[in-house]
């Protein structure tokens, strides 16, 4: 849209008043047609995030984790080692972010660094025990709330939203 405009400034300068004015509603009718706010597309996936993650942050809060270092926890429960690099991209979280939530999994004693054999310059991190069983002990109960989501929306919507979120995921801009 904001390219749409630019162009027209540019035409305006140089077309007559009559142009210069179909210009001017031609834009006006393109802006009219932009999507209702509530109809945003991000918008609506923060929201959708919001209400699914309302089934389980009481359990990651009483467990003493926030929802990053449950996805780090999580993360390094299935892929069992990785680099600090690694796990940011399948965490989704930032670097600089990442750095602090190792930190803090780390002095709680849920995470455990290690210099590759291979190459000393990079470090691996994996899960403590003591996280081992903390994943063993909230899973079946994070799990439930999944069961108590499908409950609400149907197993096979589920399974309809999460083929969907992959092909956004995987979309080329």
């Amino acid at each position: 849209m904001f390219a749409e405009a630019k162009k027209y400034d540019i035409a305006a300068a140089s077309g007559t008043l009559e142009q210069q004015a179909d210009q001017a509603k031609s834009l006006q009718r393109k802006f009219d047609q932009m999507r209702k706010f509530n109809d945003s597309i991000p918008l609506k996936l923060l929201k959708a995030r919001e209400s699914t993650m309302a089934f389980f942050r009481p359990i990651l809060q009483e467990a003493g984790l926030t929802e990053q270092q449950w996805r780090v926890i999580r993360a390094l429960n299935e892929y069992e080692e990785l680099e600090s690099k690694q796990l940011a991209e399948l965490c989704c979280i930032l670097s600089p972010s990442l750095t602090g939530i190792i930190n803090r999994l780390e002095s709680q004693g849920h995470l455990k660094r290690r210099k590759s054999t291979e190459d000393q310059r990079r470090v691996l991190i994996s899960l403590t025990d003591q996280a081992k069983q903390l994943f063993k002990e909230l899973s079946p109960r994070l799990e439930g709330r999944y069961g108590d989501l499908t409950n609400q929306i149907s197993k096979e919507k589920l399974q309809q939203l999460n083929e969907l979120l992959s092909e956004i995921i995987h979309l080329e801009p």
